[in-house]
């Protein structure tokens, strides 16, 4: 390690892809109200058919980037030039470099938290706290069906599947970057489409049940649960491929949405 790396070990970084080996997952996924979604999603994105909402608590283990580390996200389901994906409203992690990467390099909304996640046969769950303060945390049966029978039609709907059978997972994310006067940002703000290859080995659908309180940096209870769908618990690998910018926002028009990464 140095504060210098020579050529060789920055052209050796292109092109690199972000793996996770034996990843636990538990993901839960409700409906909320098609004008919270439309208040929530930036322009250029769009609001699909359903108002589709989820969030996950996730382990992982092993990684070929870093340490291991803990994980949660909240997402809302969007689309841009047909392409359906799920809008990153916060990612809260447990570690440093996780942090730095995800944000830096593809726009994540991270933050540093502290998440609990436990699994076993039958049960599943985990939370997520910043500041002392608990905002979301799921609890999922594994044993039982999902809270609504429509759960396994829109989860489906709501990834791809590639030609070797892994899901495909599209996420969006803004990378921006404040002035360093703190007037406007650095340049227009850029819509980043990534995409995430998971393969798992266990996937166990349940029940799920849900909370996500009030919480003064990290507002989850805006994304109301409506109508609780269901959970899934996944364990496997994970391989985040490398992203692409698919757009430029007007930044007047982009800078009330800019504030995701920030206690602000």
């Amino acid at each position: 390690m140095s504060f210098v790396k020579n050529l060789a070990d920055v052209a050796a970084l292109a092109g690199r892809t972000y793996d996770f080996y034996g990843a636990q997952m538990l993901t839960v996924y409700w409906l909320t109200r098609p004008e919270i979604v439309e208040r929530l999603l930036p322009p250029p994105l769009e609001p699909v058919e359903e108002p589709l909402a989820y969030a996950f608590v996730a382990n992982y283990p092993r990684t070929n980037f870093g340490p291991p580390y803990r994980e949660g996200a909240l997402f809302l389901r969007a689309r841009f030039e047909g392409v359906t994906g799920g809008y990153c409203l916060a990612m809260p992690v447990t570690g440093d470099m996780a942090m730095a990467g995800g944000r830096e390099i593809f726009g994540f909304p991270k933050k540093m938290a502290a998440i609990t996640f436990a699994a076993g046969e039958k049960q599943a769950g985990g939370s997520v706290e910043r500041h002392g303060q608990r905002f979301f945390e799921v609890q999922a049966d594994l044993t039982s069906s999902p809270n609504n029978p429509d759960f396994l039609t829109l989860f489906s709907s709501s990834t791809g599947v590639e030609a070797d059978g892994a899901i495909s997972a599209v996420s969006y994310n803004f990378k921006v970057f404040q002035a360093p006067d703190s007037i406007g940002f650095d340049y227009p703000p850029r819509l980043v489409r990534q995409r995430t290859l998971l393969r798992p080995e266990t996937t166990l659908f349940g029940r799920a049940e849900v909370a996500l309180p009030p919480a003064d940096c990290d507002p989850w209870h805006e994304v109301e649960v409506v109508t609780l769908l269901g959970a899934v618990y996944t364990v496997g690998n994970n391989q985040m491929l490398g992203g692409e910018v698919v757009a430029e926002v007007d930044p007047l028009a982009f800078a009330p949405f800019a504030f995701l990464k920030w206690d602000t």
